[in-house]
């Protein structure tokens, strides 16, 4: 009798320990729009398994690259409505909340990497950051290089005036819009897995993305111009919903945290690597590469193009471009 008792309170501890074991265990959804080769996504799933080894397994991630769970608009909305968790996303979509985060993409408001890496280290980021999370809930974990943008068009530009009624399809976002219009272009907004597509049947004629995307998502093959415009030196924010936020402990908080920053700085140090070796790819596969006189661009956006209009403050700006 009492080595029945013994083994039926030992199998019911086993049940138990199970039962609370898997309980313990969250899953998490993280999202994103890039495709599986690009770093965004690889190193999205190499934080998601290092989370899940610095909380013992209390926390199973998912990623889904490629859009699977919708547009960047979706996924944005997604976190409002609970569907996802984390979701990889640029402050321009965070501007649809917090319009004055925006003013990060205000044409060559930064010089370089070097300066949206000493950007998000400072006072001014902060800022932005938490006008941000108060609007929207959502946290703003990390902050990732993407790459300075370019243009490709299937005519030669070498100034701003070239670019006169030239079709380029731009990200449905207010900054994108700066440049082209400046430049006497016809935005046109589509949805970034539609573009290649747009490009090929002439729905467009140019587009504007970083070296690294131009080659991830093959526009090469469809455009006959890489013109080094440089007109924006872009970055992916990492973030957290609010309820997801809101329920993890200060430890578990320090954890996230750190291992986006780890993924954020090894994604912008490959996004870095590529770009330096990309120009001379796209010369070998028969591209014409242009310089151009960016000065001539940024002096026409200046010009023509005021913050208001986005919902920018200047001084914002203005902080920004006075960081070493």
């Amino acid at each position: 009798m009492k080595s029945t008792l013994k083994m039926l309170l030992g199998a019911t501890a086993v049940v138990l320990a199970s039962a609370i074991a898997a309980h313990a265990e969250t899953v998490l959804k993280w999202a994103h729009v890039y495709e599986t080769s690009e770093p965004f996504h690889t190193e999205s799933v190499w934080a998601a398994e290092e989370i899940g080894k610095r909380t013992e397994g209390r926390y199973k991630i998912d990623v889904f690259p490629a859009s699977q769970l919708g547009k960047e608009a979706d996924l944005n909305q997604g976190l409002k409505l609970g569907t996802v968790d984390i979701i990889i996303s640029g402050s321009s979509f965070a501007a649809r909340e917090h319009k004055p985060v925006g003013v990060t993409y205000f044409p060559y408001i930064f010089r370089d990497p070097s300066h949206l890496i000493a950007y998000t280290k400072s006072d001014i980021f902060k800022k932005l950051a938490a006008g941000y999370e108060e609007a929207s809930g959502n946290h703003i974990t990390a902050v990732s290089y993407y790459g300075t943008r370019h243009t490709t068009s299937n005519k030669p530009v070498e100034k701003c005036a070239d670019m006169q009624g030239l079709k380029i399809r731009v990200p449905d976002v207010p900054a994108y819009l700066a440049m082209p219009r400046a430049c006497g272009a016809n935005t046109t907004p589509i949805a970034f897995a539609e573009v290649y597509l747009a490009l090929q049947n002439g729905t467009v004629e140019a587009q504007e993305n970083p070296l690294t995307t131009i080659e991830a998502k093959k526009f090469y093959e469809v455009q006959k111009h890489i013109i080094l415009t440089g007109h924006i030196v872009d970055h992916l924010n990492t973030l957290i919903s609010k309820t997801l936020w809101s329920s993890l402990s200060d430890a578990d908080k320090a954890i996230f945290t750190e291992v986006m920053q780890q993924a954020a700085e090894r994604t912008t140090k490959t996004i870095e690597e590529r770009e330096k070796a990309l120009v001379a790819s796209f010369k070998d596969k028969g591209l014409t590469v242009t310089e151009v006189d960016k000065a001539d661009f940024e002096k026409n956006v200046v010009e023509k193009v005021t913050f208001e209009e986005f919902g920018y403050d200047k001084q914002d700006w203005e902080a920004i471009r006075a960081l070493k």
